[in-house]
């Protein structure tokens, strides 16, 4: 009798860029047990992210509602996956959420980080490793974290998603071919290039023969950045909100190349293998991102404030952003290296 496949499981409960920088880390377990199966569990909003690699056997999409559980959905679809005994389950997020689906999985090896061990990481892990000994690249962490379970670095660090090809004539249709996208909006405003930043960038960008499209995310204060930016430039092209993650992946892969701040669309396009030019205002923010993004790709603020005072507001802790400092003729002749 043959001996049953071994079944491993993946969890992942953080923002949608998170989800993205835990692509190399499935891809090392993939290398270390390739007749193995992986499955991924995340939210069912970042599934789009992952569904359409070929060589994770299932995203599993867990319906959440920040702040409110959800029972009535949650628990046939606990059943469900505990139904599928799971040889080993790691959780890349080391949260509640990650550590209560770690133990009801039903797994008899259960791997996740910790900062100080709570009662519910007592129970959700068989095997901790403490935050503080890894590194502060998320690739490198992530890595870090599967060397409990003795799981070599993959043959590659890049970030790796895939988009639905079926919506393919819908994305060309709303970006048209040979368009860089420029995307505005972050989780933190202090991590956004400014508006008239992004009026300069399109003048100079527009006289040396580049068509660009400008996006934003759904959320209020994302839009609003999209308005400010059509006040001071009337004829600058917006992509039409697309509240679809789905499609706004099409989107992304259809691009020349994508401009943007250290937010998930620029991890998308990334993962996606389509060219990119990061903004990034801090140096916490690209240590973290490292070692995805090579200094072709990347434009740095100034010296900053928050840096030297570790601090972590959404907003930019002496009122300007230091982002504010990156010049459009420096991200000019970054996109012109990379297409």
């Amino acid at each position: 009798m043959s001996a049953p496949v071994e079944k491993i499981l993946a969890i992942q409960f953080k923002y949608l860029g998170d989800a993205v920088f835990i692509t190399p880390a499935l891809r090392a377990l993939k290398e270390h047990w390739p007749d193995a199966e992986l499955h991924v569990l995340v939210a069912a909003e970042v599934a789009p992210l992952l569904e359409h690699l070929p060589w994770i056997h299932r995203v599993w999409a867990l319906p959440r509602t920040r702040g409110r559980a959800r029972l009535r959905e949650s628990l046939p679809f606990v059943r469900t996956l505990r139904g599928e005994h799971f040889s080993r389950v790691v959780d890349f997020g080391g949260n509640d959420r990650g550590s209560i689906m770690s133990f009801l999985s039903g797994a008899p090896i259960r791997l996740g980080p910790v900062d100080k061990k709570r009662l519910l990481q007592k129970f959700g892990y068989t095997q901790t490793v403490p935050t503080a000994t890894l590194p502060p690249s998320w690739v490198q962490h992530h890595l870090g974290l599967l060397a409990a379970w003795q799981v070599p670095t993959p043959r590659s660090l890049h970030l790796e998603i895939a988009a639905d090809p079926a919506l393919a004539a819908e994305a060309a249709r709303l970006l048209p071919a040979d368009r860089v996208l420029c995307h505005l909006g972050t989780s933190q405003p202090r991590k956004e290039w400014p508006p008239a930043r992004w009026q300069e960038f399109y003048r100079l960008a527009r006289a040396a023969g580049y068509h660009l499209v400008f996006s934003s995310g759904t959320n209020a204060r994302e839009q609003a950045l999209l308005t400010e930016l059509k006040k001071l430039e009337p004829e600058a092209p917006m992509l039409p909100k697309t509240a679809s993650l789905k499609l706004f992946l099409a989107v992304l892969k259809h691009a020349k190349a994508v401009v943007a701040g250290d937010t998930g669309p620029l991890h998308f396009a990334a993962g996606l293998r389509v060219p990119i030019v990061g903004l990034f205002a801090t140096g916490d923010s690209l240590l973290k991102a490292a070692p995805v993004y090579p200094s072709p790709n990347v434009v740095r603020g100034g010296e900053c404030f928050c840096d030297a005072k570790q601090l972590h507001s959404a907003t930019c802790a002496d009122g300007c952003p230091c982002i504010a400092g990156i010049r459009a003729e420096e991200v000019l002749a970054r996109l012109k290296a990379v297409c």
